[in-house]
């Protein structure tokens, strides 16, 4: 969303050793799956590379199934701020919304 392409910038543009931010997923929390972002200096050699609007974002190969077709927003309200993912792939998250899980691909079967 803009919202998120303003505060990527904004962060890139505060770290002038970036390059782009890079997406990932690990294993953690109570549900299996959580999103990384870290600053990136340079692509990886199967990272997928995402530009829009002047915003460079790197996916981690890992986390390219499990985030295809994921929209990134970031959201401000009088409590928090931060980056929010609107994922069709999540099958289940926990109850405090720092996890995930997703279907597995045996499971398509």
């Amino acid at each position: 969303t803009q919202a998120a392409v303003a505060k990527v910038k904004e962060l890139i543009n505060n770290n002038p050793a970036t390059a782009a931010l890079r997406i990932g997923v690990r294993a953690r929390g109570c549900n299996g799956l959580q999103y990384t972002l870290d600053y990136a200096d340079t692509k990886l050699k199967f990272d997928e590379e995402v530009n829009q609007d002047g915003v460079k974002i790197y996916i981690d190969s890992k986390a390219q199934l499990t985030i295809l077709g994921t929209e990134m927003d970031y959201s401000t309200n009088i409590l928090s701020s931060g980056f929010v993912f609107s994922n069709p792939n999540i099958t289940g998250t926990c109850g405090c919304g720092e996890s995930f899980s997703v279907k597995q691909a045996s499971q398509n079967n």
